[in-house]
């Protein structure tokens, strides 16, 4: 396995559609308990709502697809909340969305369309990212150097961690695996040989989604 998609962070955003509250909110889950955990928890905080509705994928093969209406009509919040996570491709991820009736029906097409909405919004604002496997690599690069080298980083599939001045600049990069050969060649050819750089960690390392 080389890469796979989840999402960054914990977020929620919301709407109000014919005066009923939709409140998405988006967790990363490693494991099925960790959903679970966070499915008890959203519904403790809105005890009161009308229905707390879920999707969840685990495993980043998607071993694990699970969905409840929690009472809505069948096939009407989380089944469309899943379609959701299987077309953007989110795995290990736990999305609950959250009703507070207003009053007006809405129809079984206007619940669909507004679980959509609401696990949708919860993804983007939780951000969805491609896991990929990444070195972290450190550079020491001599000071006249480095006003070249920070330039060259804005052109290059990489992400500058950190930045310490010292003797020499300390540059940690994040760089994908697949491109670490060609990124360290072409930094240390920009540098003439001086720049040099040791690989200190290997993890998977989530990268905005294209």
């Amino acid at each position: 396995m080389t890469s796979y998609k989840t999402i960054r962070q914990r977020a929620q955003d919301e709407f109000i559609v014919n005066k009923s509250r939709f409140i998405g909110y988006a967790c990363p889950c490693e494991t099925e308990e960790e959903a679970l955990a966070f499915l008890k928890e959203i519904r403790e905080k809105h005890r009161d709502a009308t229905h707390n509705c879920y999707a969840y994928v685990i495993g980043a093969n998607a071993g694990i697809m699970r969905y409840s209406d929690d009472g809505e009509p069948g096939g009407t919040a989380g089944l469309p909340m899943m379609e959701v996570l299987k077309s953007r491709g989110v795995v290990n991820c736990c999305v609950v969305v959250t009703r507070y009736f207003g009053g007006v029906l809405l129809g079984a097409g206007g619940l669909v369309r507004a679980y959509t909405k609401g696990c949708a919004i919860a993804l983007n604002a939780a951000q969805v990212s491609v896991m990929e496997k990444t070195a972290r690599v450190l550079f020491d690069v001599p000071y006249p150097l480095w006003d070249k080298f920070s330039y060259a980083l804005q052109s290059l599939p990489v992400l500058l961690e950190s930045s310490q001045f010292q003797a020499s600049v300390d540059a940690t990069l994040m760089i994908r695996e697949k491109d670490l050969v060609s990124v360290c060649d072409k930094l240390v050819s920009l540098t003439d040989g001086k720049a040099e750089y040791l690989q200190t960690d290997e993890l998977f390392y989530p990268w905005p989604e294209a």
